[in-house]
């Protein structure tokens, strides 16, 4: 077994060293640290975190990486989700290098957000559904920065396949009945019993990436409203537990609903906007007719401020 000093005092190279190398960096710190987070409401779940500082001494040799994780682990321990405590957190870990000279500190929080979801039809029935959560803030100087980002799954069926469908319905029905003047009732519904899934147009689950901007005094962050609102605009998210009754009402709402990309971002920007002034989208049709995706972006004026 190696000995161990008996010294007092360790080495400390990243306080006594100078840098081999005299530049500043834009940001130094950890990433992928697990740790346990607690929502506002008190819903405990697992995540992963990136901490990081600038270090604009341009002598400096490193941070003190150590302070970070135990003001993060502290962070996990005590507080819930919010913007205040997010805030603070940022503060801290700012201060921590003030002989760093550091004036801006990063926090990324990527996490899962799990919601029981009630089935369209069935009563009683219901299943769990994820929800991709990241969390970005950002503190330099007294410029405080918080976006919220998260990720739904929603069905999508394309409008031009629909339509092309329907004339292929159309064709084959008028050749079927070519030679009838009137055509009864029962007839009819025979014919389209057996030949109405003779085409079908394609659909494909999609997703929607919602960015939105989230004030430093706001008392908590809209994870619920603003996956509500988004699959209410939609009108056609993914199912968890399912019976026939609720697969048809989800056929219903496809048909309902026939999207392209272009319909889905603007359907999205025009709902987040009414409540989130600034907020940015982009969706992705993971499509089954292409081998290749559909992708569109969306953004308000607010957000587009953000940028600059």
């Amino acid at each position: 077994m190696p000995l161990i000093s008996k010294r007092t005092t360790l080495p400390d190279v990243a306080r006594d060293e100078p840098a081999s190398i005299a530049l500043p960096l834009q940001w130094v710190g950890m990433c992928g640290i697990a740790l346990p987070l607690r929502l506002a409401d008190g819903t405990q779940l697992p995540a992963s975190a990136e901490v990081a500082v600038d270090l604009p001494d341009p002598q400096a040799k490193g941070i003190h990486m150590s302070r970070l994780y135990l003001l993060l682990d502290a962070f996990a321990s005590r507080s819930r989700l919010t913007p205040t405590a997010v805030h603070e957190l940022l503060r801290q870990m700012r201060e921590s290098h003030a002989d760093c000279q550091s004036r801006a500190a990063l926090l990324r929080l990527d996490f899962a957000l799990l919601q029981q979801r009630a089935a369209l039809v069935t009563p009683d029935l219901a299943g769990w559904k994820s929800y991709p959560v990241t969390l970005t803030a950002q503190l330099r100087d007294s410029t405080l920065e918080i976006r919220l980002q998260v990720r739904i799954a929603y069905s999508s069926t394309c409008p031009c396949s629909a339509a092309l469908s329907r004339q292929a319905l159309q064709d084959a029905f008028a050749a079927d009945f070519a030679q009838q003047q009137a055509i009864g009732r029962d007839a009819a519904l025979g014919w389209l019993a057996r030949n109405a899934s003779l085409a079908t147009p394609h659909s494909q689950r999609s997703e929607a990436e919602l960015n939105i901007a989230v004030s430093g005094d706001a008392a908590q962050f809209p994870l619920l409203q603003l996956i509500d609102t988004a699959e209410a605009a939609l009108g056609t998210a993914v199912q968890t537990a399912v019976r026939r009754a609720d697969e048809q009402a989800f056929a219903l709402a496809n048909g309902a609903n026939l999207m392209y990309v272009e319909d889905a971002a603007r359907r999205l920007r025009q709902a987040l906007e009414a409540r989130f002034a600034a907020c940015s989208i982009r969706v992705s049709h993971f499509e089954s007719l292409h081998a290749h995706d559909a992708v569109a972006t969306a953004m308000t004026p607010g957000w587009q401020e953000l940028l600059r």
